[in-house]
C-alpha cells in the first residue's frame, strides 16, 4: 500500500489508539481493522479525496464492489464494512466531522456454509451400519442414536453424564455458556442406552477414571470429541454415505427433518440450544409436555 498523506494517517492512528485504549481490543484484530482502514484512505486518495467532508457513501460503495470483484471472502468484505462503519462512528462521535457516510451502508447476507444434511435413510444406513456385535459396538450405537435423537452437539454429548437423564425421558443438556435445556429422548435411543449402560459400561468403568461420565472410551476414561468424529466417519464409510460428514450433520439432520416434517420452528431451535433464543422470552418458555409432543408426532424414527 500507499503511505497515507498526514492527515489520514493521523485520523487513522487517532481511531486505532482508540480501540486498543479505550475499547480493549486484542492486538490482532486493531492490525486488521488498520489494514483495512489503510486500504479504504488509500483508495479515497486515488479518487482524490483528500477530506472528510468529501466522502460520500458512493465511494464507500464503490470500494466494496471492488473488493468483491476481486474475490475478497464474504466474511472479510463484512469486517472491512465494520472496520468502515465504526471509523466513521468514531468521527462523528469525536465531533471531527458532521457527516457519517458509513451510515446507511448495511452487511450484506453472509451465505452460511451448512453441513451436509443425511436423508432419513441415510440415518437408518448409518445406524444400522455399527458392529453391535462388539460390545463398544453396542456404546457407538448408543452413541449415534444419542446424536439424532437430541440434535447435541459433540461437546455437549461427551459431556453427558447419567445423571443427564431425567424421569420421563428427557435429557438435560448443558451448552453454550453453561446454558441448560432438556430436550426429550425418544423410545429408540433410550433403549441402546440402557443397553450400554447395562451390558458395556460397566465393564468399562474404572474406579476414580470414570465417575458418573456417559460415554466411555475402551480403557474407562471419558471419551473425546475426536474419537466421536472417527467414529462417525468410519461408520459413515461402512454404510456407503459418500457425503462429507461430521457430528455437526447428525445435529443438523436433526433440525431438518423435525422441519421438514412440520414441527414448529421455535421448538426446535429451543432443542438445539440456540444462542438467540436464550435472549428471547417466547423461545425460552416452551411447556416440556409440548417438547415431548413435538419429538413424538415428527421424529422419524418416533413415527413407527
Amino acid at each position: 500500500m500507499k503511505e497515507l498523506d498526514s492527515t489520514f494517517q493521523a485520523l487513522l492512528d487517532r481511531f486505532l489508539n482508540y480501540l486498543m485504549l479505550d475499547k480493549g481490543l486484542s492486538g490482532n484484530t486493531v492490525s486488521a481493522y488498520g489494514n483495512d482502514l489503510k486500504r479504504y484512505l488509500q483508495y479515497l486518495q486515488e479518487q482524490n479525496i483528500r477530506s472528510l467532508e468529501a466522502i460520500h457513501t458512493s465511494h464507500i460503495r464503490e470500494l466494496i464492489d471492488l473488493l468483491v470483484r476481486t474475490g475478497m471472502a464474504s466474511s472479510s468484505v463484512a469486517r472491512n464494512i465494520t472496520s468502515l462503519r465504526m471509523f466513521h462512528r468514531y468521527l462523528t462521535g469525536e465531533g471531527l466531522t458532521d457527516t457519517n457516510p458509513a451510515r446507511s451502508i448495511d452487511h450484506p447476507k453472509k451465505g452460511r456454509s451448512l453441513p451436509s444434511v443425511l436423508s432419513i435413510r441415510e440415518i437408518e444406513d448409518l445406524l444400522n451400519a455399527v458392529d453391535i456385535s462388539r460390545p463398544l459396538g453396542i456404546r457407538d450405537r448408543a452413541i449415534l442414536e444419542t446424536l439424532y435423537a437430541t440434535g447435541a452437539r459433540v461437546s455437549e454429548l461427551v459431556s453427558l453424564t447419567q445423571s443427564s437423564f431425567e424421569e420421563h425421558r428427557f435429557v438435560r443438556i448443558i451448552g453454550k455458556g453453561e446454558k441448560e435445556r432438556f430436550v426429550p429422548l425418544g423410545e429408540e435411543a433410550a433403549e441402546w442406552i440402557r443397553r450400554y449402560q447395562r451390558e458395556v459400561r460397566t465393564r468399562l468403568s474404572r474406579k476414580g477414571h470414570s465417575g458418573d461420565r456417559l460415554f466411555l472410551n475402551n480403557r474407562g476414561g471419558f471419551i473425546s470429541r475426536v474419537s466421536v468424529w472417527k467414529l462417525l466417519k468410519d461408520t459413515a464409510e461402512r454404510a456407503g454415505i459418500k457425503k462429507t460428514i461430521s457430528p455437526h450433520t447428525i445435529r443438523h439432520s436433526f433440525a431438518t427433518h423435525l422441519l421438514e416434517g412440520g414441527a414448529d420452528l421455535r421448538a426446535v431451535q429451543e432443542m438445539l440450544g440456540h444462542a438467540d433464543i436464550t435472549t428471547t422470552q417466547i423461545y425460552t418458555h416452551l411447556d416440556r409436555d409440548y417438547l415431548r409432543e413435538i419429538i413424538q408426532s415428527f421424529h422419524p424414527r418416533e413415527m413407527r
